[in-house]
């Protein structure tokens, strides 16, 4: 995850081209996010970590919270692309860049916002939040599913009665990027949603030692090399940049062979 995520961070910090797009704002958002999830790794694979309530060594809520985050900007990102394509006269007049840094941060102040609220509450009505923010996640979740098919009819009609250019390439790749990156979500995280419910809703569903033997966790963290991979995959601009900041300093041979 650090090593896939990470340089995607680099590139973009580095090159100001991608700065100023909106939707590499969005990538960089989730990248952080996904760099830190790979960090956090190590510190459960090394103790006996059990989130949520009861918690055992855990870290009040603040690393299963880079979910939040990623789920957030993933929303949002969809917004700014449906925007992009269906009302371009809107986007264009009000969705700036700094509205764009601005949803992002406030991902960030949101989810751990929560955090700090139900550390300092009653175990009572941290365990009521608790459920809130469940409920609250899965709404998110039904929502993103509602904006990735709008978004798929979006590209397959919307796009193609405009003329070609680079800015209608520019749409089909921020799209197709972004579908991608919440199908592969849906299908990685599906598994531990489902478990979820089962066991606030029924009582029932399985549960793990810890969160290193935890296999839904294992599965959707592991969502994190997977966004950061169709951010390469499906952005040339994105690669080139990754050939020049990073992977060219570090294996100069690869630069030449990438050029």
């Amino acid at each position: 995850m650090v090593l896939v995520a990470g340089p995607v961070v680099v590139a973009i910090l580095a090159t100001r081209a991608l700065r100023l797009q909106n939707r590499f704002i969005f990538m960089l958002n989730t990248s952080i996010a996904d760099t830190l999830v790979g960090v956090s790794v190590y510190y459960l694979g090394l103790f006996d970590v059990q989130e949520g309530y009861p918690s055992r060594n855990g870290t009040r809520n603040l690393l299963p919270s880079l979910l939040g985050v990623n789920v957030m900007t993933f929303l949002f990102a969809q917004f700014d692309r449906y925007f992009a394509v269906c009302h371009p006269f809107i986007y264009t007049r009000y969705i700036t860049r700094r509205v764009v840094i601005s949803a992002n941060v406030y991902c960030w102040f949101h989810v751990y916002s929560q955090s700090i609220v139900l550390s300092f509450v009653p175990l009572s009505k941290a365990l009521q939040l608790y459920v809130f923010s469940i409920i609250f996640l899965q709404i998110i979740v039904l929502t993103k599913v509602i904006m990735t098919v709008k978004l798929f009819v979006v590209a397959r009609f919307q796009l193609d009665k405009e003329p070609p250019g680079a800015d209608k390439e520019s749409k089909k790749e921020s799209l197709r990027i972004i579908i991608f990156v919440v199908v592969t979500f849906l299908v990685l995280w599906l598994p531990s949603f489902l478990n979820i419910i089962i066991r606030f809703v029924f009582g029932r569903g399985l549960t793990f030692r810890n969160e290193a033997t935890n296999l839904f966790a294992i599965m959707a963290r592991f969502h994190a090399v997977c966004t950061a991979s169709v951010y390469i995959w499906g952005s040339p601009s994105l690669r080139e940049a990754l050939v020049r900041t990073v992977w060219g300093r570090v294996c100069p041979r690869c630069r030449r062979r990438y050029r």
